[in-house]
Formats: C-alpha cells, structure tokens, sequence
C-alpha cells in the first residue's frame, strides 16, 4: 500500500459551522487544502480566505489528495459521498493507499460497514469525530476521538489532526463514533437533569443562582451545571451555546441505538432517546441544544393517576 503523499493537499469535504473553523485551523497549521461543499459559495468564500483550491467534484477531491476529511451531518450523506467503487463519488476515483478521515457524527456500525468498502479498495478509513462544539473548534482545542484498524496510519495523521485540537486514540474502527455518541448521551442526560433540578426548584422558591451554586460545590455538579445553566439558559441566551438540538437529539439516538444492536436495551438510554425526540419535534428547527430547558419547562403537567 502506497503512503499519502504530504506535498498532496488535504482534502476537507464539508464546510459548515464547525468544518469552516476547522479548516482555517488547518490552514494556520501550514497544511494545504482543497476544500468542496455542496454549498459553492461558502467553499469559494472560505477557500479564498485560507488560500485553499476549490473543487467543483468529490472526484475531483479524490484524485487530488491522499488524506481527505470528512465533516458531514450524517452517515447517510457519509455513505453518499465516498459512494460506491463505479459511482460518482469518492470510492471511484481514490488512490490505493488514500486515507478518509470521517470527523461526523456518525453510526458506528455504518463506519464499520464503509470501512470494509473502502479496504477492498486499499484505502484506509478512520473515524474522528469531535467534542467541544463551536468555540473550541475555533482555538483548535476539540477532543478528537480517533478510532481505527492500522496503527500507523493512525499515527501518520495524527499531526494532522492535532491542528484542530486534542487527539485521543479510542481502538479499533468505529470506536471513535461509539464514544462520541454514547459522551452525548451522557451530556443530554446530564443537561435534562440539571434542567429539571432547576424547575422543580424554582416551583419549590428556590432562587436559581443559588441552587446552580450549591449543586457546583456538591456531588450533583457536571458540565451543564458548571458550563451552561448560568451562561446560557437561565439568562436566556440559548443560541450562543452553539450547538444544534437537532443534533442533540441525533447523538443520543445513535447512543440508543448502538445499546439496541449490542442487546442493551437500557431504560436510561430509552427514556433519553424519546426525550430528545420529542424536544426536536416541539421545538423549532434552528433550536439549540440548551433550549431542552424551554421544552421542559413547557411541558404539560403530566397526569400520573
């Protein structure tokens, strides 16, 4: 098998919200890049700031560059993009030897599946999704959960992807789509809690500064409770926390349904899953993920007769 070539630029595919930061931190790195979006005008927008090339085609992208990111809504698209071995999108036009990073939010068996697509070809998948949200995308401080089957390749891109932040090996192919979704579940979980805390004591007459300051020096404290209730939800800033309900809600059902394929079907994951779904359908679409307070709170009182 061949090694990507560092002279090649780094191919990112996907220039949304948090691949736009990501390539510049790329960019301050010195790495050249290619970029394409379905979206022409940010790529064009985006790549003439950084001073990246444009490309019109995922084949394109394909023949140009060995290592080529992915920074996608989901494993859908994922699966449309790198395409089959005689279709129109990567898989047809990469080189033995290519290596695709997959930095979404994706299935982790789906990984798994489009990982043994590409190694019949020669080429090299890792998954590599991030945790941070918005903010820490641009000071390049993710955590980058990299999961993979050849430990080389996975060290030979590791300096790559230490431009964007903090790089933290999780095993074998899949594993860093397993982690990320199942750390969601674990923070939605974590921020409905907290929520609720606070309305039951607000009904209560607790004051809620004080509240959130005694669950912070007490056991119950996590990262909602330290990094959000004050900052975004009990001031009602809930669009400056940066990070997409929707996409909430998708993380934690790939949680659910990852403990669904294993045989785990777990009433924490289940109540979650159903809670983060009603919340995208209630809410608008642009919803943050903070605003689950808003829903919460909204909620009818439930008859328990």
């Amino acid at each position: 098998m061949n090694n990507p070539d560092p002279a090649r630029p780094v191919g990112f595919i996907g220039i949304g919200t948090m691949g736009a930061p990501m390539v510049r931190c790329l960019h301050r790195a010195g790495h050249p890049l290619m970029i394409h979006d379905i979206d022409t005008e940010t790529a064009r927008t985006v790549a003439a700031e950084v001073g990246a090339q444009q490309a019109d085609s995922l084949a394109y992208v394909a023949t140009a560059c060995d290592v080529i990111i992915l920074m996608l809504p989901n494993s859908a698209i994922v699966r449309a993009v790198i395409g089959a071995p005689q279709g129109d999108g990567l898989a047809a036009h990469l080189r033995e030897g290519a290596v695709v990073v997959d930095m979404s939010s994706s299935d982790p068996m789906e990984t798994r599946k489009i990982g043994q697509q590409l190694a019949a070809q020669g080429v090299v998948l890792l998954d590599a999704p991030v945790s941070g949200g918005l903010r820490k995308a641009v000071a390049g401080t993710l955590a980058i959960l990299l999961g993979g089957d050849d430990s080389t390749t996975c060290e030979r891109i590791t300096p790559v992807l230490s431009a964007m932040g903090q790089v933290l090996r999780t095993g074998a192919l899949g594993s860093g789509h397993a982690t990320k979704a199942l750390n969601n579940y674990v923070s939605a979980a974590g921020l409905a809690a907290a929520c609720e805390a606070v309305i039951v004591g607000r009904a209560f007459g607790l004051s809620a500064d004080v509240l959130v300051d005694a669950i912070n020096a007490s056991a119950g404290r996590n990262n909602s409770t330290e990094n959000k209730l004050k900052q975004f939800i009990l001031n009602e800033s809930y669009a400056e926390a940066g990070f997409a309900l929707d996409l909430m809600a998708k993380d934690v059902a790939l949680a659910a349904a990852l403990g669904d394929a294993m045989g785990q079907k777990l009433p924490g994951l289940s109540a979650a899953r159903a809670l983060w779904a009603q919340a995208r359908e209630g809410l608008s679409p642009d919803a943050d993920h903070t605003e689950i307070f808003r829903f919460l709170a909204e909620m009818p009182e439930q008859d328990t007769a």
